[in-house]
């Protein structure tokens, strides 16, 4: 009889599996006596079959739930935060059944589209950090036609929260209506650069992140993830980084260290006058003072 016909798992993987520690830590934990199962010492080689009660140091042990992926078509007024006390919140919306998910990142309440949902807070590190540079699509509206150099401008670096936009893929879809794709993560960020060259938003819809898509999903509708795409997004994150030297604001030409210079610019002469706001250059201050900072990830748009 080889080990694949022995009922069970192992207990040193099933210990692992819960996410407490390696499969080796776990041998040293079973070694110790610190592992019982249904009561009485686990001895090394043991297996785990279903019903069994496994304890370390007395508390009980849970196998992971099976991880979820999800897509999901973020309505207008939906807002990304798993809080009950927001009847809006997003977990209520998508009513998943199979387990406690939460977003990854966010869209704003007034912004549509794509978003990923997950219980797989590993994948969601590897997403989020900045430095990754992974892909997120958006069509956008806007108040007015777009000028003749606009797609240039908002292609270019622009001045927001106090550092400079990354340059971003940008085509002119219809007279108000442009698509954008960006690798960075600040908040807001489509809304503050159209802001800063005298445009208001009027629809932001994300239409894809990395090799994943809407597809047909209507707003308020959902899919699990297909074992292709699933696939393509393991290649993809393969060598993505989960440390915090992946989310510094990479360093903008003609600036050292990294950090990035403050912008000098000022935003639209028009928009000033037309809308009576500040610049983009001297964002609001919060109560204690300090510029409110530039985050990475899928922040708001």
């Amino acid at each position: 009889m080889t080990s694949a016909d022995v009922p069970g798992i192992r207990l040193n993987k099933f210990i692992s599996d819960t996410g407490v520690c390696s499969r080796r830590e776990a041998d040293r934990f079973i070694e110790e006596g610190r592992v019982k199962i249904n009561g009485q010492i686990a001895l090394m080689g043991t297996r785990v079959v279903d019903g069994d009660q496994v304890t370390l140091n007395g508390k009980p042990l849970r196998a992971k739930p099976p991880a979820v992926y999800l897509i999901y078509n973020k309505p207008v007024g939906v807002t990304c935060t798993t809080d009950p006390r927001d009847r809006d919140n997003i977990v209520d919306a998508v009513r998943y059944p199979g387990g406690r998910i939460f977003p990854v990142g966010r869209l704003d309440k007034p912004s549509e589209g794509l978003i990923l949902l997950t219980n797989d807070g590993d994948i969601v590190n590897k997403i989020l950090r900045a430095g990754n540079a992974h892909e997120k699509e958006y069509v956008v509206t806007l108040d007015r036609p777009l000028a003749n150099d606009f797609v240039r401008r908002m292609s270019a670096p622009i001045p927001i929260l106090d550092t400079m936009t990354k340059p971003c893929q940008v085509r002119q879809i219809s007279t108000d209506t442009f698509n954008i794709v960006l690798t960075q993560g600040l908040n807001r960020q489509i809304r503050r650069m159209a802001e800063y060259l005298g445009y208001e938003v009027m629809r932001l819809r994300r239409v894809r992140v990395m090799n994943l898509r809407l597809g047909g999903l209507r707003p308020g509708q959902w899919r699990e993830l297909t074992p292709a795409e699933m696939a393509v997004i393991d290649r993809m994150l393969a060598s993505s980084s989960k440390t915090e030297e992946a989310s510094r604001i990479d360093a903008v030409p003609g600036t050292a260290g990294g950090r990035a210079r403050k912008p000098t610019a000022t935003p639209h002469a028009g928009e000033r006058a037309r809308r009576g706001k500040p610049s983009a250059a001297r964002q609001p201050t919060a109560k204690n003072g300090a510029r409110r900072s530039a985050k990475p990830g899928f922040s708001k748009r």
